[in-house]
């Protein structure tokens, strides 16, 4: 059982451990800042983290009611963590070793992503954005002390491995990557030292295509020719964010057909690789002669070749997260100190704002400068008489003693004993 935190913390969601990628995809949530809102309803705060191998809800509230929540949205078949394990998971996830590629950079840029989603829909609060700032603290610490990122670091580095392993050699080859954003970059990148005969880059918007293939020497193609490119190319890998497939059964079926020459008795085999969540190819293509479709779910081969040569930097990477570990749940416990705090610092200030008040009438007119020295007099004996019991409270907070914390503030806002017995 996990220790509990002073603030409440649960998570819950599926990921590549437990779910393929048919069940990653119905598990999505289409509109993640509706579903934020709704969720803000509940809870506190609320963070969703959507990629291409997991889908996870991190919210400030207990776990039982977490779940509720996501029965009620329809979502089952899903994991529920909470107190210290929550911390421990989002310092593995940032450190890339919870990952389907172990060691991948993507995910610090995904949670990043993902706070700036919970922001931007009002449903963040002080504990989520600790959470994903610290863990992403951590997970730069782990890359820059440990050799975890090194060689095949994310899913469209692992496709491309794929794609190799598929062919024997990529050189000589036409490949068509389908999609410019993010995955697509890190596909052609790590596709541009395979000695390819050519690299066509497709995207809905043109420019973006230009953009990346004049990076990496390629071509670009505009999407309404993407079934001609297509039928040129080897090996095709798709990665848009589209919410729907993009390359239909039919268009392959059609496709195949000009890959048959006179003589040929089947057509040149084509290799489908398709890591965009949710996908961009659809199902159907699997039943046509001569077409090999591959999903995330078919790099698993490739992490576990990752796994066995970091092994020994993901042992390291899981000593550096322990001594985060500590630091980040003092951290969170002091966050709710500050909700007491608060409180104690607004009855602090109603107090200093009468008496302020008062004495400015008791000395009749006086002028501004009069007025400020006054100001600035009751705010800094505030200050100072609130300062040891500051620390007071976050020093119980930090041990994981709220109920202490909470106490001492009703004995300054109260009139109670803090060393009352208790009845």
């Amino acid at each position: 059982m996990s220790e509990p935190l002073t603030t409440p913390l649960a998570l819950a969601g599926i990921s590549h451990h437990t779910a393929d990628i048919a069940t990653l995809e119905a598990f999505r949530f289409p509109d993640e800042v509706a579903f934020l809102r709704e969720a803000r309803e509940r809870f506190h705060g609320v963070l969703l983290l959507q990629t291409c191998n997991r889908v996870e809800v991190l919210v400030q509230g207990d776990a039982r009611s977490l779940e509720e929540f996501l029965h009620v949205m329809g979502r089952d078949g899903f994991t529920v963590i909470e107190g210290e394990a929550v911390p421990r998971h989002l310092l593995e996830l940032a450190a890339g070793i919870d990952s389907l590629i172990v060691g991948e950079d993507q995910i610090l840029g995904q949670l990043k992503q993902a706070l700036a989603i919970t922001q931007e829909a009002g449903t963040s609060c002080a504990a989520i954005e600790l959470c994903i700032n610290k863990a992403v603290h951590a997970g730069v610490r782990v890359r820059r002390q440990t050799g975890i990122n090194r060689g095949t670091v994310s899913v469209g580095s692992a496709a491309v491995t794929l794609a190799e392993k598929l062919l024997g050699t990529l050189r000589d080859r036409h490949i068509l990557v389908v999609g410019s954003g993010e995955m697509g970059v890190l596909v052609a990148q790590a596709l541009a030292a395979k000695g390819l005969t050519a690299i066509y880059v497709a995207n809905r918007t043109y420019d973006r295509a230009v953009i990346l293939a004049e990076k990496i020497g390629g071509l670009a193609v505009n999407f309404k020719d993407l079934y001609r490119y297509i039928a040129l190319s080897d090996v095709v890998i798709s990665c848009t964010a589209a919410p729907h497939a993009v390359i239909r059964t039919e268009g392959v079926r059609e496709v195949m057909k000009e890959r048959l020459w006179p003589l040929d008795r089947q057509p040149r085999h084509l290799i489908l690789i398709d890591i965009a969540q949710p996908r961009d190819i659809e199902e159907g293509v699997r039943e046509i002669e001569g077409v090999h479709l591959f999903t995330i779910d078919d790099l698993r081969s490739v992490n576990e070749a990752a796994m066995a040569s970091r092994r020994d930097e993901a042992a390291r990477a899981r000593q550096i997260i322990e001594e985060e570990l500590e630091h980040f749940i003092r951290l969170l416990r002091r966050t709710a100190a500050d909700e007491t705090l608060a409180l104690l610092y607004t009855w602090a200030e109603s107090i200093r704002g009468r008496e302020r008040d008062r004495a400015l009438a008791r000395l009749g007119a006086v002028d501004e400068r009069t007025q400020a020295i006054v100001d600035d007099l009751t705010r800094a004996l505030t200050k100072k008489l609130l300062a040891d019991v500051t620390t007071a409270i976050r020093a119980s907070a930090e041990r994981g003693d709220i109920k202490g914390a909470e106490t001492l503030m009703k004995a300054i806002t109260r009139g109670e004993s803090c060393f009352q017995n208790e009845e």
